[in-house]
């Protein structure tokens, strides 16, 4: 049986939502995605259509159109809520009309209104969206559609501002009634080495020799079931660029969209015997989601481990890494928080034991996904002297209060460095995203078969790199021009990781035509300087990707001031509204409105509203009641519900906000208009007995394998040696015996296995290096500290052992 949140209509029939077709135009490191909904009303009255949907969080909508037989109509941008009562009085009068807004509470999620749809018309919507493409730790870039919007939990109590009655429809992903159609067009300045994808692809179709353009497409009849991710890869992905876009030829000189806007792609190179030296200093606090969604599966596939075992894994893998020096703790939260230690403690072979024994015991039993607290928590203990505070954030972000976290991280990031990671499908991009750039970090997303510990330990390698400090980025401009930059400051560089920066180009040069940027930065107390040299002249015809990119950039830095409380008094909400107009780019305070006039009557009777369903990860764990909501009728809807955290829920306790933050209800003619959604919560007691969950999450493995490399990693001490017990030659596949007895006479048993371990990794787990390099450096550098004798001798006797031809120098020995 499927439970939806008011998803079909009472006859049973599908949503009226047919399919998705989506193009998108790759240039570079950025992207422009047009998604085309074809709708359908198959009912006798007029019906209104809710269709809400995730986008990339650090996407900005830039064109909304709709098509009702021959006719299209091109959405304009307005301030929000003159653009929800122009399409309120639209429908009153007859009018079909069309409303796409962004959620007040977070960023990446989106509400499209079809209003008005008469009996058997079909309507096509239009919209496109910008968007910048993450770098992955293997040098592919990463653009998603996100297809499952999870619903997300909105602690009790907290302030949703204006949201109002918030819909997330969820049916699971094999009963989503539409399809969709992908075609990616893909240019780069670099040859296109491949393109893959968790999803079938026709093969990648070059369009010229130099492979620097290319198409690819979903196989025919994909499902819109799940995640789409594309990995494009490129030759010299990491080479720095500039790309100069031609201003919009209607645009007023002197505005951002009447003025050229350069796109600066940087990829700072630290100097090799700097990043040898990885710093052993650091408070790291792992910071790990425990809500009921983490026992969900990583993937559909079979022998999937749950997200909390695969969060277990990654500790492990984390403890044994930590340096000898630094302090640690581990926090657990859901609709509570606990920690490990009332207080960060030094990392130790006691303190990592008793750590480890909490690992093993940790469940996924916190209830709801509350972010919030537990950040205020490790806000308000002092940071340690000399021990840079270094934050690993592990959820599956199912949040609705993004901003008020995004808000927080960002007033305390002078304090410390935020990495995120997003596990598993539907996790918020603007939640993990926005905490690493607002927190000076990384992001990581974990989706498919990916597995989580190689993610994890590369944004590991960026927190113990040294930190750079006085970034500057001054811009070299011939007389006559003048640059505005439209990105915040650069507060964080990594090694390889890209920055992308933006900035207006206003005037002319009579002369030169060539223009520079120079990034300086301190780098383990050494000035570093970076030049990157552009032409003025605008490059090929790239549309107004980059200028929209770059109004997106500055519309989300001015939203962020704003919900600081310094908008009131420097008007920067006007501003954003009045920008967001100019560039045609969403933000939170505005909304696309486009009205088809007809000769429509004023609607007398009850137009019916429908949900087009939205998959979820886990489609029937959400109870409501699933009647069709009468619009005009003013009747009060039924409702039951109980909350995530496990309190019972009275009847005046329903909180009308929902998960998303869109609208409250409004009056039309004096009559109060139903825009209720029953509020969708996991069930978890009703009048004090424990209501079973649904088994929305398939159940683990009763007797999962057995990793060795997890297994070997476990006996590693905190110093990073090894003990030769039996535990470590059932690993290696040997008894004991045979283990000991080739041990070189005068060599000390703990070094011998700690050589033996050493060999195995690197005979046997090469593919797995990045997961491992930093116990394989822990434990070189204890024997060297052992001064031991005959090391040499150990490495032959390991090979012999373990039948390897592992080079002592390949061990750093």
């Amino acid at each position: 049986m499927v439970n939806c949140c008011g998803l079909i209509t009472v006859k049973n029939k599908p949503v009226p939502l047919k399919s998705i077709a989506v193009e998108v135009s790759v240039q570079g490191h950025v992207a422009t995605v047009s998604s085309t909904l074809q709708y359908e009303n198959q009912e006798k009255s007029p019906l209104e259509a809710i269709f809400v949907f995730p986008l990339p969080g650090e996407a900005a909508v830039c064109r909304f159109s709709a098509k009702i037989g021959q006719t299209e109509v091109v959405a304009e941008v307005q301030e929000k809520q003159k653009a929800r009562e122009q399409y309120d009085d639209s429908l009153s009068s007859g009018q079909q009309a069309f409303l796409l807004e962004e959620s007040d509470e977070s960023p990446d999620v989106f509400k499209l209104s079809v209003g008005s749809l008469p009996p058997g018309e079909k309507a096509s919507v239009s919209l496109d969206y910008v968007t910048e493409l993450a770098v992955q730790a293997d040098d592919g870039l990463r653009l998603c559609l996100p297809a499952v919007l999870n619903p997300r939990y909105q602690p009790q109590g907290s302030d949703s501002g204006s949201g109002g009655s918030a819909l997330v429809s969820s049916v699971p992903a094999a009963s989503v009634p539409y399809s969709l159609s992908l075609t990616a067009r893909v240019s780069s300045p670099h040859p296109i080495c491949r393109v893959e994808s968790n999803c079938p692809l026709d093969p990648l179709n070059y369009l010229n020799t130099e492979k620097t353009q290319a198409t690819v497409s979903l196989a025919a009849g994909h499902q819109f079931d799940r995640d789409v991710e594309l990995l494009l890869y490129y030759q010299d992905t990491h080479q720095p660029t500039a790309i100069v876009e031609a201003a919009q030829t209607s645009a007023k000189p002197g505005s951002l969209m009447g003025d050229p806007v350069v796109m600066l792609s940087l990829y700072p190179e630290f100097p090799k015997d700097v990043m040898s030296t990885m710093t052993s200093l650091g408070e790291f606090l792992f910071v790990v989601d425990r809500s009921g969604s983490m026992s969900c599966s990583m993937h559909n596939g079979s022998g999937a481990q749950d997200r909390i075992g695969s969060a277990r894994d990654t500790l492990l893998l984390l403890l044994k890494s930590l340096p000898m020096g630094c302090y640690f703790n581990i926090i657990g939260f859901g609709s509570s928080y606990e920690s490990f230690f009332p207080k960060s403690v030094e990392y130790s072979q006691k303190t990592m034991d008793e750590a480890l024994q909490k690992v093993k015991a940790m469940r996924a039993d916190l209830g709801g996904t509350e972010i919030l607290q537990p950040l205020k928590h490790i806000y308000r203990q002092p940071c340690l002297p000399d021990q840079p505070r270094q934050l690993f954030l592990f959820t599956d972000g199912e949040v609705g209060n993004t901003k008020e976290v995004l808000d927080l991280v960002n007033a305390n990031a002078g304090s410390h460095r935020c990495f995120s990671f997003g596990i598993g499908e539907g996790a918020s991009s603007a939640l993990i995203s926005g905490v690493a750039k607002q927190g000076g970090g990384h992001a990581q997303f974990i989706t498919g078969q990916d597995r989580m510990q190689p993610k994890v330990m590369q944004s590991l390698r960026f927190a113990l790199q040294p930190a750079v400090v006085d970034i500057s980025v001054k811009w070299n401009v011939p007389k006559g021009v003048s640059v505005t930059p439209l990105s915040p400051p650069i507060r964080v560089l990594f090694q390889g990781q890209r920055a992308l920066l933006y900035a207006q180009l206003t005037g002319k040069s009579s002369g030169d035509t060539e223009g520079s940027v120079t990034v300086k930065y301190s780098l383990a107390e050494q000035p570093v300087e970076n030049q990157l040299s552009f032409s003025l002249k605008p490059t090929e015809d790239t549309g107004l990707t980059v200028h929209r990119l770059g109004a997106r950039t500055l519309i989300r830095s001015l939203e962020m001031e704003e919900r600081q409380g310094d908008g009131e008094k420097k008007g920067v909400k006007e501003k954003v509204v009045e920008l967001s107009v100019q560039s045609g780019v969403s933000s939170a305070f505005t909304a696309f409105i486009a009205v088809h006039k007809v000769d429509g009557e004023a609607v007398q009777g009850p137009m019916l509203r429908r949900q087009v369903p939205t998959p979820s990860r886990a489609g029937n764990r959400w109870h409501t009641d699933s009647r069709a909501v009468d619009r005009y009728a003013g009747t009060d809807l039924e409702r039951q519900g109980v909350s995530d955290s496990g309190d019972d829920v009275s009847d005046s306790d329903i909180n009308y906000r929902g998960y998303m933050g869109f609208r409250r209800p409004r009056k039309r003619n004096g009559t109060k208009v139903q825009r209720e959604y029953m509020g969708c919560r996991r069930p978890r007691k009703r009048n004090g007995t424990k209501v079973q969950r649904d088994s929305d999450c398939p159940a683990p493995a009763s007797n999962p394998v057995k990793d060795p490399l997890l297994q070997l990693i476990s006996l590693q001490k905190a110093s990073g040696s090894w003990v030769l017990e039996a535990a470590l030659a059932e690993v290696l596949g040997k008894t004991e015996e045979e283990v000991a007895k080739p041990k070189p006479a005068p060599v000390d048993q703990e070094v011998w296995a700690t050589v033996l371990a050493l060999v195995w990794l690197y005979g046997f787990k090469m593919e797995a290096q990045e997961e491992w390099q930093f116990l394989a450096t822990k434990a070189v550098s204890w024997i060297q500290a052992q001064k031991a004798a005959s090391v040499s001798e150990c490495v032959q006797a390991g090979n012999t052992l373990l039948g390897c031809q592992v080079q002592k120098d390949t061990l750093g020995l």
